[in-house]
């Protein structure tokens, strides 16, 4: 008798939340995705009350902030990323923001076990008065555990469109060992991505450069700004990647969640 085939049990999870300048528009939480609004806070909390993630888990995040409304989405905590048995965790994001809005998209660090495997897409459709800042973070273990990522697997797709017209694309990948080039990561851990699309990017260049410092670099352009940091762990990361969200953030902070 052939023994039959093992299933494991899969995560999944999806939110739709349309934000207007009165509150709420629209809410869906489904499975182990769920999100928190504070009082009074214009702040989306996401939760992902399975714990992180692993192999064959699917979430999808459908965020849209309607005309003159502002929206930060951000995460309770770091996402993990843990060893897959084959398939990859597949996290699907869509934005919107509509004439006037002021979207931003700060979700904490996304850290990568020996052996994760993930494959993420973030979609963002602005309307030509738009203002927009996104930012992802990648950790390969965490060092004070002593942790190291011998393999891995990493997909990540931006897609930004602003008036229907692209204005940015992006694509990371690798699988196997990390790329560990001195034009990739070299002996680093942990990067980020971080793109502004507002009418001032250009203005806030010397700002953002200022204080990314030898992390990486920027460069601004056509109503954009494209920032790209590498540091050895989380925490040096953050160092400089919270200056800079802080500048490009306008004034107006980074979430409490941050801080924890």
């Amino acid at each position: 008798m052939t023994a039959a085939p093992v299933r494991h049990q899969r995560s999944k999870g999806s939110i739709h939340l349309s934000m207007g300048p009165n509150g709420i528009v629209r809410l869906r939480e489904a499975h182990a995705a769920k999100v928190r609004i504070p009082f009074g806070v214009p702040e989306a909390i996401l939760i992902n009350t399975g714990g992180g993630l692993a192999g064959g888990d699917r979430f999808s995040f459908d965020i849209t902030t309607e005309a003159d409304t502002t929206l930060t989405v951000t995460s309770q905590t770091a996402e993990r990323v843990y060893r897959s048995l084959g398939p990859s965790a597949q996290v699907d994001v869509t934005l919107s923001a509509r004439d006037g809005a002021r979207l931003m998209w700060l979700p904490q660090e996304t850290i990568l076990f020996d052996g994760a495997a993930l494959s993420r897409t973030i979609t963002a459709d602005l309307a030509a008065s738009a203002r927009f800042l996104a930012v992802e973070s990648v950790i390969l273990g965490r060092e004070a555990m002593g942790e190291s990522v011998q393999e891995a697997r990493l997909t990540d797709r931006w897609r930004i469109r602003q008036a229907g017209r692209l204005i940015f694309a992006d694509d990371i990948a690798f699988a196997g060992a990390p790329p560990a080039t001195p034009a990739t990561l070299g002996t680093k851990r942990a990067f980020a991505t971080v793109v502004l699309v507002a009418p001032e990017a250009e203005d806030l260049l010397d700002r953002v450069r200022a204080a990314i410092g030898e992390k990486g670099a920027a460069s601004a352009w056509s109503g954009k700004l494209v920032a790209r940091l590498v540091a050895t762990d989380g925490f040096d990361l953050r160092k400089s990647l919270i200056p800079a969200l802080t500048v490009l953030a306008g004034g107006g902070g980074l979430p409490k969640t941050w801080s924890f």
